[in-house]
Protein backbone atom coordinates (compact mmCIF):
# COMPACT_ATOMS: atom_id res chain seq x y z
CA UNK A 1 0.00 0.00 0.00
CA UNK A 2 1.36 3.09 -0.99
CA UNK A 3 1.50 6.04 1.67
CA UNK A 4 -1.53 8.48 0.02
CA UNK A 5 -3.05 5.14 -1.14
CA UNK A 6 -7.15 6.13 -1.03
CA UNK A 7 -6.44 10.12 -1.06
CA UNK A 8 -7.78 12.44 -3.91
CA UNK A 9 -6.79 15.56 -4.92
CA UNK A 10 -8.57 17.66 -7.37
CA UNK A 11 -5.93 19.99 -9.08
CA UNK A 12 -7.10 23.09 -10.94
CA UNK A 13 -3.49 23.57 -11.62
CA UNK A 14 -1.31 25.42 -13.92
CA UNK A 15 2.36 26.62 -14.51
CA UNK A 16 4.80 24.95 -11.92
CA UNK A 17 4.13 26.44 -7.88
CA UNK A 18 0.37 24.18 -7.57
CA UNK A 19 1.82 21.31 -9.84
CA UNK A 20 5.00 20.69 -7.69
CA UNK A 21 2.78 20.67 -4.95
CA UNK A 22 0.09 18.07 -6.42
CA UNK A 23 3.63 16.41 -8.15
CA UNK A 24 4.78 15.29 -4.51
CA UNK A 25 1.32 13.96 -3.60
CA UNK A 26 1.07 11.89 -6.59
CA UNK A 27 4.61 10.40 -5.99
CA UNK A 28 3.12 9.21 -2.42
CA UNK A 29 0.35 6.97 -4.17
CA UNK A 30 -2.52 9.92 -4.10
CA UNK A 31 -4.90 9.80 -6.67
CA UNK A 32 -4.49 13.19 -8.51
CA UNK A 33 -6.95 14.60 -11.25
CA UNK A 34 -5.54 17.48 -13.14
CA UNK A 35 -8.13 19.66 -14.29
CA UNK A 36 -7.05 21.89 -17.70
CA UNK A 37 -8.32 24.61 -19.48
CA UNK A 38 -9.61 23.11 -23.04
CA UNK A 39 -6.12 24.40 -24.56
CA UNK A 40 -4.27 22.75 -21.77
CA UNK A 41 -2.11 23.97 -18.52
CA UNK A 42 -0.11 26.47 -20.27
CA UNK A 43 3.32 24.77 -19.20
CA UNK A 44 2.36 22.51 -21.82
CA UNK A 45 3.68 25.27 -24.50
CA UNK A 46 7.06 26.76 -22.34
CA UNK A 47 9.38 24.14 -24.72
CA UNK A 48 9.28 20.79 -26.27
CA UNK A 49 13.33 19.65 -25.47
CA UNK A 50 11.78 16.77 -23.65
CA UNK A 51 11.70 14.10 -26.43
CA UNK A 52 9.24 16.80 -28.21
CA UNK A 53 7.25 17.37 -24.91
CA UNK A 54 7.90 20.46 -22.29
CA UNK A 55 10.32 19.84 -19.95
CA UNK A 56 8.24 21.80 -17.06
CA UNK A 57 5.09 19.86 -17.57
CA UNK A 58 7.09 16.76 -17.76
CA UNK A 59 8.70 17.14 -14.75
CA UNK A 60 5.51 18.41 -12.20
CA UNK A 61 2.91 16.46 -13.94
CA UNK A 62 3.98 12.30 -13.75
CA UNK A 63 1.32 10.54 -12.06
CA UNK A 64 -1.90 12.41 -12.75
CA UNK A 65 -4.77 12.65 -14.65
CA UNK A 66 -5.91 14.95 -17.01
CA UNK A 67 -9.67 16.21 -17.67
CA UNK A 68 -10.05 19.32 -20.19
CA UNK A 69 -12.66 21.32 -18.51
CA UNK A 70 -14.27 24.91 -19.23
CA UNK A 71 -15.69 25.27 -15.44
CA UNK A 72 -17.27 28.43 -16.93
CA UNK A 73 -19.84 25.72 -18.66
CA UNK A 74 -22.88 24.78 -16.34
CA UNK A 75 -22.20 21.03 -17.52
CA UNK A 76 -18.48 21.30 -16.89
CA UNK A 77 -18.76 23.35 -13.26
CA UNK A 78 -21.66 20.86 -12.29
CA UNK A 79 -18.53 18.17 -13.04
CA UNK A 80 -16.05 19.77 -10.94
CA UNK A 81 -18.44 20.12 -8.28
CA UNK A 82 -18.90 16.52 -7.81
CA UNK A 83 -15.07 15.95 -7.82
CA UNK A 84 -14.49 18.08 -5.15
CA UNK A 85 -17.64 16.78 -3.45
CA UNK A 86 -15.47 13.71 -3.29
CA UNK A 87 -11.90 14.72 -2.65
CA UNK A 88 -9.98 14.81 -0.07
CA UNK A 89 -7.93 18.09 -1.37
CA UNK A 90 -8.70 21.25 -3.68
CA UNK A 91 -5.60 22.58 -5.04
CA UNK A 92 -6.29 25.83 -7.01
CA UNK A 93 -3.70 28.98 -8.11
CA UNK A 94 -6.00 30.67 -9.95
CA UNK A 95 -5.79 34.27 -10.04
CA UNK A 96 -6.78 35.55 -6.35
CA UNK A 97 -10.91 36.15 -6.10
CA UNK A 98 -10.98 33.86 -9.33
CA UNK A 99 -12.30 30.64 -7.35
CA UNK A 100 -14.69 32.51 -5.07
CA UNK A 101 -16.20 34.09 -8.48
CA UNK A 102 -16.97 30.23 -9.72
CA UNK A 103 -18.49 28.75 -6.70
CA UNK A 104 -15.34 27.43 -5.63
CA UNK A 105 -13.83 29.51 -2.43
CA UNK A 106 -11.99 28.21 0.41
CA UNK A 107 -14.53 28.86 2.66
CA UNK A 108 -17.83 28.10 0.94
CA UNK A 109 -16.38 24.26 -0.26
CA UNK A 110 -14.80 23.90 3.67
CA UNK A 111 -18.09 24.74 5.24
CA UNK A 112 -19.86 22.46 2.83
CA UNK A 113 -17.52 19.74 2.93
CA UNK A 114 -15.89 19.66 6.43
CA UNK A 115 -13.38 16.98 5.93
CA UNK A 116 -12.22 19.10 2.85
CA UNK A 117 -8.55 20.54 2.71
CA UNK A 118 -8.61 23.40 0.54
CA UNK A 119 -5.32 24.88 -0.64
CA UNK A 120 -5.48 28.37 -2.58
CA UNK A 121 -1.51 29.23 -4.48
CA UNK A 122 -1.64 32.84 -5.23
CA UNK A 123 0.96 35.74 -6.26
CA UNK A 124 1.36 37.57 -3.05
CA UNK A 125 -1.78 36.25 -0.96
CA UNK A 126 -5.39 36.29 -0.38
CA UNK A 127 -5.32 40.05 0.91
CA UNK A 128 -3.00 43.22 1.11
CA UNK A 129 -2.55 45.79 -1.72
CA UNK A 130 -0.44 43.82 -3.75
CA UNK A 131 -3.12 40.96 -3.82
CA UNK A 132 -4.21 41.72 -7.39
CA UNK A 133 -0.67 42.12 -9.06
CA UNK A 134 0.26 40.05 -11.45
CA UNK A 135 3.72 37.27 -9.80
CA UNK A 136 5.76 35.64 -12.03
CA UNK A 137 8.93 34.00 -10.55
CA UNK A 138 11.81 36.01 -11.87
CA UNK A 139 9.16 39.34 -10.11
CA UNK A 140 8.98 37.71 -7.03
CA UNK A 141 12.72 37.04 -6.81
CA UNK A 142 13.02 40.53 -7.56
CA UNK A 143 9.84 41.74 -4.66
CA UNK A 144 11.58 39.64 -1.78
CA UNK A 145 15.15 41.32 -2.35
CA UNK A 146 16.15 38.06 -3.51
CA UNK A 147 17.54 39.27 -6.70
CA UNK A 148 19.33 42.09 -4.51
CA UNK A 149 21.82 39.58 -3.20
CA UNK A 150 22.53 37.33 -6.09
CA UNK A 151 24.91 37.86 -8.37
CA UNK A 152 27.83 40.44 -8.75
CA UNK A 153 29.04 44.06 -7.59
CA UNK A 154 28.20 44.30 -10.85
CA UNK A 155 24.93 44.19 -10.77
CA UNK A 156 21.89 41.58 -9.16
CA UNK A 157 20.49 38.67 -10.81
CA UNK A 158 18.01 36.04 -10.97
CA UNK A 159 18.79 32.58 -9.42
CA UNK A 160 18.82 30.68 -12.66
CA UNK A 161 15.83 28.02 -11.47
CA UNK A 162 12.01 28.58 -10.53
CA UNK A 163 12.62 28.96 -7.06
CA UNK A 164 9.79 30.88 -5.61
CA UNK A 165 6.94 28.89 -7.49
CA UNK A 166 9.21 25.69 -5.83
CA UNK A 167 9.23 26.73 -2.21
CA UNK A 168 5.41 27.54 -3.06
CA UNK A 169 5.07 24.39 -4.03
CA UNK A 170 6.89 22.66 -1.29
CA UNK A 171 5.23 24.78 1.13
CA UNK A 172 1.53 24.05 0.13
CA UNK A 173 2.96 20.14 -0.12
CA UNK A 174 3.93 20.42 3.65
CA UNK A 175 0.74 22.24 4.75
CA UNK A 176 -1.55 19.80 2.94
CA UNK A 177 0.62 17.20 4.77
CA UNK A 178 0.22 18.52 8.11
CA UNK A 179 -3.61 18.95 7.12
CA UNK A 180 -4.23 15.33 6.37
CA UNK A 181 -2.20 14.34 9.46
CA UNK A 182 -4.52 16.52 11.73
CA UNK A 183 -7.39 15.35 10.00
CA UNK A 184 -6.71 12.26 11.04
CA UNK A 185 -7.03 13.41 14.85
CA UNK A 186 -10.25 15.77 14.29
CA UNK A 187 -12.15 14.65 11.59
CA UNK A 188 -12.12 18.17 9.99
CA UNK A 189 -10.09 19.52 6.77
CA UNK A 190 -9.15 23.09 6.73
CA UNK A 191 -8.63 25.92 4.26
CA UNK A 192 -4.81 26.59 3.55
CA UNK A 193 -2.92 29.90 1.88
CA UNK A 194 0.25 29.66 0.02
CA UNK A 195 1.84 32.93 -1.94
CA UNK A 196 4.58 32.61 -3.72
CA UNK A 197 6.05 36.22 -1.71
CA UNK A 198 5.48 34.94 1.57
CA UNK A 199 7.20 31.44 1.06
CA UNK A 200 9.91 33.06 -0.66
CA UNK A 201 10.03 36.49 1.88
CA UNK A 202 10.54 33.29 4.52
CA UNK A 203 13.85 31.90 3.23
CA UNK A 204 14.91 35.46 3.32
CA UNK A 205 14.85 35.71 6.94
CA UNK A 206 18.68 35.60 7.41
CA UNK A 207 19.65 38.60 5.25
CA UNK A 208 16.17 40.03 6.36
CA UNK A 209 17.41 39.66 10.23
CA UNK A 210 21.26 41.10 9.25
CA UNK A 211 20.06 44.57 7.65
CA UNK A 212 17.21 44.49 10.07
CA UNK A 213 19.28 44.02 13.20
CA UNK A 214 23.12 44.32 12.14
CA UNK A 215 22.34 47.55 9.74
CA UNK A 216 24.07 45.59 7.13
CA UNK A 217 22.26 43.79 4.30
CA UNK A 218 24.91 41.12 2.84
CA UNK A 219 27.10 42.39 -0.53
CA UNK A 220 26.63 40.72 -3.12
CA UNK A 221 29.63 39.14 -4.12
CA UNK A 222 29.06 36.28 -6.29
CA UNK A 223 30.36 33.02 -6.18
CA UNK A 224 32.14 34.35 -2.99
CA UNK A 225 30.55 34.65 0.46
CA UNK A 226 29.92 38.42 2.23
CA UNK A 227 31.43 37.21 5.37
CA UNK A 228 33.89 34.20 5.50
CA UNK A 229 37.13 33.74 3.53
CA UNK A 230 38.70 32.00 1.21
CA UNK A 231 35.67 30.82 0.05
CA UNK A 232 34.48 30.85 -4.19
CA UNK A 233 35.34 29.52 -7.25
CA UNK A 234 38.91 29.04 -8.47
CA UNK A 235 39.84 28.64 -12.07
CA UNK A 236 41.87 25.70 -12.72
CA UNK A 237 44.35 25.07 -15.78
CA UNK A 238 41.86 22.98 -17.86
CA UNK A 239 39.34 25.90 -17.81
CA UNK A 240 37.20 23.87 -15.33
CA UNK A 241 36.26 25.67 -11.91
CA UNK A 242 36.34 24.37 -8.28
CA UNK A 243 34.79 25.83 -5.36
CA UNK A 244 36.36 25.69 -2.14
CA UNK A 245 34.87 26.87 1.34
CA UNK A 246 37.27 27.26 4.31
CA UNK A 247 35.02 27.31 7.66
CA UNK A 248 37.51 28.04 11.02
CA UNK A 249 41.56 28.31 11.55
CA UNK A 250 42.54 24.63 11.00
CA UNK A 251 41.24 24.58 7.97
CA UNK A 252 42.44 27.70 6.48
CA UNK A 253 45.91 25.65 7.84
CA UNK A 254 45.45 22.71 5.88
CA UNK A 255 44.45 24.48 3.12
CA UNK A 256 47.73 26.57 2.47
CA UNK A 257 50.28 23.87 3.59
CA UNK A 258 48.58 20.65 2.01
CA UNK A 259 46.83 22.14 -0.81
CA UNK A 260 48.58 25.63 -1.54
CA UNK A 261 52.23 24.04 -0.64
CA UNK A 262 53.01 27.60 0.96
CA UNK A 263 52.52 27.61 5.16
CA UNK A 264 53.64 30.64 5.59
CA UNK A 265 51.03 31.81 4.21
CA UNK A 266 49.27 30.14 7.11
CA UNK A 267 51.31 31.93 9.84
CA UNK A 268 50.69 35.65 7.58
CA UNK A 269 49.17 37.76 9.88
CA UNK A 270 47.15 39.47 7.64
CA UNK A 271 45.40 36.83 7.10
CA UNK A 272 45.36 34.94 10.59
CA UNK A 273 41.55 35.36 11.49
CA UNK A 274 38.88 34.51 9.54
CA UNK A 275 37.89 38.20 9.77
CA UNK A 276 41.42 39.68 8.99
CA UNK A 277 40.85 37.13 5.78
CA UNK A 278 37.87 38.94 4.40
CA UNK A 279 39.63 42.74 5.01
CA UNK A 280 42.73 41.65 3.37
CA UNK A 281 40.39 39.30 0.55
CA UNK A 282 42.31 41.06 -2.39
CA UNK A 283 45.51 39.96 -1.43
CA UNK A 284 44.86 37.01 0.06
CA UNK A 285 43.49 35.96 -3.06
CA UNK A 286 46.36 35.92 -5.82
CA UNK A 287 48.42 33.64 -4.07
CA UNK A 288 45.47 31.39 -4.56
CA UNK A 289 44.80 31.62 -7.15
CA UNK A 290 47.69 30.93 -8.77
CA UNK A 291 48.28 27.39 -7.59
CA UNK A 292 44.81 26.54 -8.73
CA UNK A 293 45.26 27.75 -12.08
CA UNK A 294 49.05 25.86 -12.60
CA UNK A 295 46.87 22.39 -12.02
CA UNK A 296 44.35 20.80 -13.61
CA UNK A 297 40.33 20.71 -11.79
CA UNK A 298 41.15 16.71 -10.66
CA UNK A 299 44.30 17.52 -9.61
CA UNK A 300 43.26 20.36 -7.23
CA UNK A 301 40.28 17.93 -5.93
CA UNK A 302 42.74 15.17 -5.27
CA UNK A 303 45.12 17.87 -2.93
CA UNK A 304 41.92 18.96 -1.59
CA UNK A 305 40.47 15.64 -0.41
CA UNK A 306 43.83 14.72 0.88
CA UNK A 307 43.63 17.28 3.47
CA UNK A 308 39.87 17.13 4.45
CA UNK A 309 39.37 21.02 2.53
CA UNK A 310 35.38 21.32 1.25
CA UNK A 311 35.19 21.59 -2.21
CA UNK A 312 32.51 21.56 -4.99
CA UNK A 313 33.36 21.42 -9.00
CA UNK A 314 31.85 24.61 -10.57
CA UNK A 315 29.38 21.96 -12.76
CA UNK A 316 27.88 22.40 -16.09
CA UNK A 317 25.05 20.44 -17.01
CA UNK A 318 27.64 17.99 -18.64
CA UNK A 319 28.68 17.39 -15.09
CA UNK A 320 25.91 17.16 -13.57
CA UNK A 321 24.49 14.47 -16.04
CA UNK A 322 27.85 12.48 -15.27
CA UNK A 323 27.20 12.97 -11.79
CA UNK A 324 28.08 9.88 -10.14
CA UNK A 325 25.83 10.97 -7.09
CA UNK A 326 22.89 11.90 -9.00
CA UNK A 327 19.85 9.71 -8.76
CA UNK A 328 17.85 9.27 -11.88
CA UNK A 329 13.90 8.20 -12.29
CA UNK A 330 12.29 7.33 -15.56
CA UNK A 331 8.77 7.90 -16.63
CA UNK A 332 6.31 7.73 -19.86
CA UNK A 333 5.83 10.56 -21.42
CA UNK A 334 4.30 10.97 -25.16
CA UNK A 335 5.23 7.51 -25.88
CA UNK A 336 8.74 7.78 -24.72
CA UNK A 337 10.52 7.30 -21.52
CA UNK A 338 12.15 10.17 -20.29
CA UNK A 339 14.97 10.29 -17.55
CA UNK A 340 15.04 13.02 -14.90
CA UNK A 341 16.52 13.53 -11.71
CA UNK A 342 15.13 11.74 -8.76
CA UNK A 343 13.30 13.95 -5.97
CA UNK A 344 15.58 14.49 -3.24
CA UNK A 345 13.78 12.49 -0.35
CA UNK A 346 14.36 8.50 0.04
CA UNK A 347 11.83 7.12 2.47
CA UNK A 348 12.83 4.09 3.54
CA UNK A 349 9.72 1.29 3.74
CA UNK A 350 7.80 3.71 1.22
CA UNK A 351 7.57 2.66 -2.86
CA UNK A 352 7.10 6.26 -4.69
CA UNK A 353 4.80 5.84 -7.39
CA UNK A 354 6.13 7.71 -10.58
CA UNK A 355 3.40 7.20 -13.02
CA UNK A 356 3.13 8.12 -16.42
CA UNK A 357 3.04 12.00 -17.61
CA UNK A 358 -0.84 12.19 -19.55
CA UNK A 359 -1.36 13.49 -22.55
CA UNK A 360 -4.11 16.45 -22.69
CA UNK A 361 -7.01 15.25 -21.66
CA UNK A 362 -5.88 11.81 -21.59
CA UNK A 363 -9.29 10.90 -18.92
CA UNK A 364 -11.70 13.05 -20.85
CA UNK A 365 -13.68 9.94 -21.65
CA UNK A 366 -13.52 8.22 -18.21
CA UNK A 367 -13.46 10.80 -16.02
CA UNK A 368 -17.04 12.06 -17.21
CA UNK A 369 -18.27 8.96 -16.98
CA UNK A 370 -16.93 8.90 -13.27
CA UNK A 371 -18.61 12.33 -12.55
CA UNK A 372 -20.76 13.09 -15.13
CA UNK A 373 -23.83 12.65 -12.69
Amino acid sequence: MQDLEDITVVALEQAVAAPYASAKLADAGARVIKIERPEGDFARGYDSLARGESTYFVWLNRGKESIRLNVKDPEDHAILARMIARADVFLQNLAPGAAERLGFGSDALCAAYPRLICCSISGYGEDGPARDQKAYDMLIQAETGLCGITGTADGPARVGVSVCDIAAGMTAAQAILQALFVRERTGRGRAIDVSLFHALADWMNVPYLQARYGGKAPARVGLSHPSIAPYGAYDCADGKAVLIAVQNGREWARLCSEVLEAPDLATDPRFATNDLRVANRAEMEPSIAAVFAAHTRDAMIARLNAASVAFGRLSDMDDLMAHPQARVITVQSGGAEIEMLAPGAIVRGAAPRYGAVPALGAQDAALRAEFGG
